[in-house]
């Protein structure tokens, strides 16, 4: 019996991490469902609601994320010159080839950022690694009201927000079609503080 009970959070998480496949399999088929202009359309209204955030007005400081088109991921290209318009600085995700690792890099220009392997542009190793950051924008496959989300499953966010989070607040966007009533979580999951689709804001509600 004593050995029953140690395995159970063991199969709990494996079933938690099959789950979550699933989903995003399922997820995955029905964003690619939507036409193009419907996704640009969408992501207009989530750039509009993350830009009125409070947190973002206070933001001197904003990591943003470059979509893969081929996915249909919000796409927050028209945002960044919003936010440089208030003379924030804007950064975007980088990953080491080698080691993996995930930073955030400001850019001058997001429109010199390359595609290295991964399906979308990033910055290069000579664009100044950002220390420090006050909001970081965080895409999602799915989420859930707690603010826990469904990436691709390589795990970079949930690696890295930890560095930043607390101070920075994390905001993950997604379309109001991905919000689902829960996602499975897991140990190495790092629930976001904000939910922004193209319908609503939810803050987080860990309960």
């Amino acid at each position: 019996m004593d050995e029953d009970r140690s395995m159970a959070p063991e199969i709990e998480a494996a079933l938690r991490h099959r789950a979550k496949v699933e989903l995003r399999k399922r997820a995955r088929a029905l964003r690619n469902s939507f036409p193009r202009d419907a996704i640009l359309e969408r992501s207009r209204r989530i750039q509009r609601a993350i830009a009125e955030l409070p947190a973002v007005a206070a933001a001197r400081r904003v990591a943003l994320f470059y979509p893969m088109d081929d996915r249909n991921e919000v796409d927050l290209r028209e945002l960044d010159p919003v936010l440089r318009g208030r003379g924030v600085q804007v950064a975007y995700p980088a990953i080491d080839p080698e080691s993996r690792v995930m930073t955030f890099r400001f850019v001058a220009d997001p429109g010199a950022m390359q595609e290295r392997g991964l399906g979308f542009r990033e910055p290069g190793p000579a664009d100044e690694e950002a220390t420090s950051l006050d909001v970081i924008v965080v895409p999602a496959l799915q989420i859930d009201p707690r603010g826990h989300r469904i990436g691709y499953g390589a795990g970079f966010y949930d690696r890295t927000l930890p560095r930043f989070c607390p101070p920075a607040h994390a905001v993950g966007v997604a379309f109001d079609f991905q919000l689902i009533a829960e996602v499975p979580a897991t140990d190495d999951d790092v629930p976001l503080d904000t939910i922004v689709t193209d319908a609503r804001v939810l803050a987080a509600d860990p309960a």
